[in-house]
Formats: structure tokens, C-alpha cells, sequence
């Protein structure tokens, strides 16, 4: 895999993390256009530099908003911001059950399957259309209305569990978490950046997790892969992941403001019919 491929799959992650349409099922498409055959620990070390590349274009962009959640938390501060992060952490129980039991074997069913990510890329369009002629376009009409509620801690608990269906390829994490949020009543621009913040954890988590599986990989992988990504490809692709999740962090808050998800609706459906389609003649 050389440069321009890390490249492209850098600028698809970063851009794909924020906007509703599936990073995960995303990167399966670039790889298998690409006619990628990255596997095992080189494919690890790739996923873990750019899910990290995008938890700190989140930071960087929601910085005035995220450490002031770190110091109120790690000083104990039980205020406002200390239990707005432990709604994060409620909202994290569900896929860190998911991903600590169930993680391989899912990652194991579904690599490589375009005809569950054009599935499960359906479903997100039908979420969130369901999400914007339920709640949003009502919203759009009555612009003087309240825009909907503070995320109750079962607000919390319910995205949580959204976010752990969000694993499968194509079930977009973004569209599912804050569609949820949307459907259940609560602001729009609050549930976005409650969607933006509570994944750092997991993917931190699942970073953790390569970590081991690069260290410790199993014994018939062992030294056949070490070239598979140069050190300088791997820059490439964190840099573009990076740069582009920034811009893409701020597009998506905008857009989740103005109530312009359902577009993404109509963008999921002609892609996962793609995805069917390219499955069933390749």
C-alpha cells in the first residue's frame, strides 16, 4: 500500500467520521476500489493511526468546549460539565460491552462484505429519514419553538446503545447517535457535539486494543505484514485523516444546526444500492 492509497482512505475516514454515512462502511468500499488486501497487523497499525488522527481534529475543533470538561471531571468538580461527562461514560457502557465480547467476530463477519455495509447503509438512510420527518422538519417549520431538550442521562444510555448497533459496516455511528438523539427530543446542535465527544472513549478503547494485537499478534502473522505500510504512507494517511476530519467536524455541526441531514439520507441509499450491486457482479 503506498502513499496515494493512504492518502485516499485518510481523506474517507476523516471525512466519513463526522458526516452520516458510515466511516467504517466507507473504508470497506475505498478498499476493495482500491483492490486492497491489507490484512492483519499492518491493517491494525493503518485503522489505529487514523481513528486517532480523528479523535484529535475533535479535539482541536471542540477545544474551547472539551477542556473545560476535563478540568471539571479530573477535579471533581460536580458541576455541570463533571456530569456531562459521566452522561459520556454512561453512553459508552453499551459498545464497550460489544466491542471487549463481540469485536473480532464481528470484524470477522462483516470485512470485506459490501452486501451487508449497502444493507446497513440503507438502514441509516431510513433512520434518518425517520429522524427529520419526525422531529426535525417540524422543528424547521416553527423556528420560534424550543429546538428540543438537554440530553437526560436515559437520553444518554438509549445513543449509547445506538452507538453500539453503530459497529456493523454502514450503520453510520454519527447518522445513528445523533438521529437517536433527534427522535427522542433533544437539541439538535447539543446531540451533535455529544455524538463528536463520546466516541473519543471508544476509539481510544479500540486503539488500546490494536495496540495489543500489534504487540502480541498471533504466530503465523508474525513478520508477514512489517512492510506492508511505510512509516512515510502512514504520515500521509494521519495527516489527511486529521486535516480533513477538521473541516468535517465543522461542516457536520453546521449542518446538523441547519436540519440538513436528511440529504445524507438520499446520499446512504444510492450508495449502499451501489454496494448491492457491485456485491452481487463482483
Amino acid at each position: 500500500m503506498d502513499c496515494i492509497d493512504t492518502l485516499i482512505l485518510g481523506i474517507v475516514q476523516g471525512l466519513t467520521e463526522y458526516l452520516p454515512v458510515s466511516s467504517s462502511g466507507h473504508l470497506e468500499i475505498s478498499k476493495a476500489v482500491l483492490g486492497s488486501d491489507l490484512e492483519g497487523g499492518a491493517s491494525l497499525q493503518l485503522s489505529l493511526i487514523l481513528h486517532v488522527a480523528t479523535v484529535l481534529s475533535t479535539i482541536v475543533i471542540l477545544w474551547r468546549e472539551f477542556w473545560p470538561l476535563v478540568k471539571s471531571f479530573f477535579g471533581f468538580k460536580r458541576d455541570d460539565n463533571f456530569y456531562y461527562v459521566c452522561k459520556i461514560l454512561v453512553s459508552c457502557i453499551p459498545v464497550g460491552i460489544v466491542g471487549f465480547c463481540f469485536n473480532d467476530d464481528i470484524e470477522a463477519l462483516f470485512e470485506g462484505n459490501l452486501l451487508i455495509v449497502g444493507i446497513c447503509l440503507l438502514a441509516t438512510a431510513l433512520l434518518l429519514s425517520f429522524a427529520y420527518f419526525t422531529r426535525t422538519r417540524e422543528a424547521l417549520r416553527n423556528p420560534g419553538a424550543p429546538q428540543g431538550r438537554d440530553i437526560s442521562w436515559w437520553d444518554a444510555l438509549i445513543i449509547g446503545c445506538g452507538q453500539a448497533v453503530a459497529v456493523l459496516p454502514g450503520l453510520s455511528r454519527s447518522g445513528t447517535t445523533i438521529a437517536t438523539g433527534i427522535i427522542l427530543g433533544d437539541n439538535r446542535e447539543k446531540v451533535a457535539k455529544f455524538s463528536f465527544f463520546m466516541v473519543i472513549i471508544p476509539i481510544l478503547g479500540e486503539g488500546l486494543l490494536d495496540i495489543k494485537d500489534m504487540l502480541f499478534p498471533a504466530i503465523e502473522a508474525v513478520g508477514s505484514e512489517a512492510a506492508a505500510v511505510s512509516p512515510i504512507a502512514m504520515i500521509v494517511g494521519f495527516l489527511a485523516s486529521f486535516l480533513v476530519g477538521c473541516l468535517a467536524c465543522k461542516w457536520m455541526l453546521s449542518i446538523v444546526k441547519k436540519g440538513k441531514l436528511v440529504w445524507f439520507a438520499v446520499y446512504c441509499l444510492l450508495v449502499g444500492a451501489f454496494c448491492i450491486y457491485w456485491s452481487l457482479t463482483h
